[in-house]
């Protein structure tokens, strides 16, 4: 296993992706400092400013919207290999069908926490920096935005694993990529719209995501555009518990179903 486990890294660093996903991570940290400059109350609609606790709340929960990013990196890096046929050469070399899968498996994990520690990093340096070129104090304490960011860097690395799970399960590159981001960006809206259904939304992966990050914007929104009340989310550690769940049943039945189907 360890030997899998280094020919992946090996693997990784020897191809494109991992610049790839560098720059991304850089770039979502961007994103923050940038929303940080422009000012929550210029948004439209105006929100409270960052000197408020809501307002540095939701400049630092957007970027977990993001965490899709991570995830398609997962899945990407795994169907290219059904795509290309790279596959069974490495399971040809493997004494069990699992023992690939599950090296991926670990691989990306450390690279999605590693890409979410980057995003992080740029985010906090970019959120400092921007409140004091503006002369802002923000309305939340050093120590609660570093740990909040510090939950947002641990979601990307599930949102890695997750991506890797499905990746695995679906193997077709492109419609992995377009189901994956599709059910982030449209389905998990769309049942926000559904009377009683909506009441399921605390526990499906994007509000579990919401939960550990207390990012309410979306929730609070939808509720207000459609009259209905915005439902209650899950506590951060249960949030958290709840998105690892959902990593860990992808990345189990993910090598559950290798085991039982042909690689080609």
């Amino acid at each position: 296993m360890t030997a899998f486990v280094l020919a992946e890294w090996r693997r990784l660093i020897s191809a494109r992706l991992w610049r790839w996903g560098v720059l991304a991570a850089i770039c979502s940290g961007a994103f923050t400092a940038l929303l940080a400059l422009i000012g929550p109350e210029n948004f439209d609609p105006p929100l409270p400013g960052l000197h408020t606790t809501e307002g540095t709340r939701v400049v630092l929960g957007l970027l977990g919207l993001l965490a899709f990013v991570p995830a398609l990196l997962g899945t990407s890096a795994v169907a290219a290999e059904y795509r290309h046929r790279t596959i069974t050469t490495t399971v040809l070399y493997a004494p069990r069908r699992w023992t690939p899968l599950v090296a991926k498996i670990v691989t990306f994990t450390a690279a999605g926490l590693a890409y979410g520690a980057i995003t992080a990093a740029v985010a906090a340096a970019g959120l400092f920096t921007a409140a004091a070129a503006k002369g802002v104090t923000l309305g939340l304490p050093a120590g609660e935005v570093l740990g909040l960011l510090a939950r947002i860097a641990v979601t990307m690395g599930v949102y890695t694993l997750l991506g890797v799970g499905f990746g695995a399960l679906l193997r077709n590159q492109v419609a992995a990529l377009v189901v994956l981001g599709s059910y982030f960006y449209v389905v998990e809206t769309a049942l926000m719209l559904v009377p009683g259904v909506n009441t399921l939304y605390p526990y499906l992966p994007g509000g579990a995501t919401a939960a550990l990050t207390g990012f309410t914007y979306l929730a609070d929104a939808v509720a207000a555009q459609t009259g209905g009340a915005a439902g209650a989310l899950l506590p951060a550690p249960l949030g958290g518990a709840v998105l690892v769940g959902y990593a860990a049943l992808a990345a189990l039945a993910a090598v559950a179903v290798s085991l039982r189907r042909d690689i080609t």
